[in-house]
């Protein structure tokens, strides 16, 4: 089950996913567990895109659910 994690303002801060569920991402994207620090601007910029494009057109999202029915198909 995925959980999320909201501010006192109601604005989702963070994922908690199950540990299962992370053991599938990380064993596919090995390079995940490298990423940390801050992030270069050029990468701040697309998130921002995005963010505004999600903003513009919520309809564009789909649950999570999705993204790890097809990581299942895929392994």
């Amino acid at each position: 089950m995925v959980q999320f994690v909201s501010d006192e303002l109601g604005h989702t801060t963070a994922v908690v996913i199950p540990i299962e569920e992370w053991y599938q991402i990380r064993n596919k994207y090995p390079e995940v567990e490298k990423l940390e620090g801050d992030l270069p601007q050029w990468q701040k910029d697309i998130i921002d895109k995005n963010l505004l494009e999600i903003q513009q057109r919520p309809e564009s999202l789909r649950p999570i659910e999705e993204l790890f029915a097809e990581l299942d198909k895929e392994d």
